[in-house]
């Protein structure tokens, strides 16, 4: 019979976290299986449901994939920007893969129930991939600092092996932070209850199954929440501050107008992302609302994905070209 490892590590910490709490292992009861509950239990909006996210994940896939074709395949958008661009793709592709194909079998199964070890690396890799964007997001905008404001040395700075390092040690980072939070959260015991209030497999509510404690996830789920929230924030700001700050130095009014017009847009997927990460993530379990919280990881587990190739591609005259070209060269 195959054992999965997180089942190996679980079966390896289960009897010192036992001994730990003093419990015996006879009187105790192991969770194998969760239920998720999903976003609604009216079965009248199943169906839609089910057909919205559909076409949103169709959409996503499409977006995100082509994307990163595309960049591969055209030579002019061989630049550290779309290079940062094919990463945050990929990234959007797996988030996006590992959260909705599960959420939409649920929508036409009568029990939506996930094995122990299924829930734990869904949650393993949504935290992976999640902690990846927010920094990936940050070195985007750093990125447009340097070829903004500092043009002339923008091949320099942002050279092949520079673009490299940037991307690995987003990678991990993200692999550090999320092997830490699945390491501590085997370490909690679920007892009866195992119905989850969410339709993937988030900390926050696994947490609120628990009866053992979790303080020791809470603080360094926060610790962790504020970092890859706050750090990439500041970075994130304080580019745009000195990208705006070049922008207006611009005597082209047209060349403002384009330059406030990208940025926006960069702006506001940020904002939706990080705004709705702080929402989940930066309140203490107790006072947190789980059909909020559901609500917005629907932005940044859903939305973001399928919004990005939008916001930061298809406006994107360069990319519009490298399109036609494409299309042309395959056409005639």
């Amino acid at each position: 019979m195959r054992t999965s490892f997180f089942s190996l590590i679980y079966r390896f910490l289960l009897p010192l976290t036992l001994h730990r709490k003093g419990m015996a292992t006879g009187n105790y009861s192991q969770v194998t299986e969760f239920i998720l509950i999903g976003l609604t239990d009216k079965p009248e909006l199943q169906l839609p449901l089910f057909l919205l996210f559909l076409g949103i994940y169709v959409v996503t896939v499409l977006g995100n994939l082509g994307m990163m074709i595309l960049i591969r395949l055209s030579s002019h958008l061989h630049t550290p920007m779309y290079y940062f661009l094919c990463s945050l793709s990929f990234i959007d592709l797996c988030q996006s893969s590992i959260i909705t194909p599960k959420m939409l079998v649920n929508f036409v199964s009568e029990e939506n129930i996930i094995s122990y070890p299924a829930c734990m690396t869904q949650f393993y890799f949504f935290a992976s991939f999640g902690i990846f964007e927010c920094h990936m997001l940050a070195v985007m905008a750093y990125d447009r600092y340097v070829a903004i404001c500092h043009p002339l040395l923008y091949s320099l700075t942002m050279s092949h092996q520079v673009c490299s390092w940037l991307v690995g040690g987003v990678y991990a980072l993200g692999l550090v932070e999320a092997t830490a939070d699945t390491v501590g959260l085997l370490r909690v015991l679920f007892c009866k209850e195992n119905a989850i209030n969410h339709y993937f497999c988030d900390l926050i509510p696994l947490l609120k199954l628990s009866c053992s404690s979790t303080y020791i996830n809470e603080v360094l789920n926060l610790t962790f929440s504020s970092f890859n929230v706050l750090c990439p924030t500041l970075i994130i700001v304080f580019s745009y501050v000195f990208i705006i700050t070049s922008i207006l130095k611009i005597q082209s009014t047209g060349g403002r107008s384009k330059a406030f017009s990208t940025c926006s847009s960069h702006i506001v997927a940020v904002g939706v992302f990080f705004g709705s990460c702080a929402f989940m993530y930066l309140q203490p379990s107790s006072s947190s609302s789980m059909d909020q919280g559901k609500l917005s990881s629907v932005f940044y587990t859903i939305a973001v994905p399928m919004l990005n190739p939008l916001i930061y591609s298809l406006r994107n005259k360069d990319v519009k070209i490298a399109f036609n070209k494409v299309i042309e060269r395959k056409t005639f």
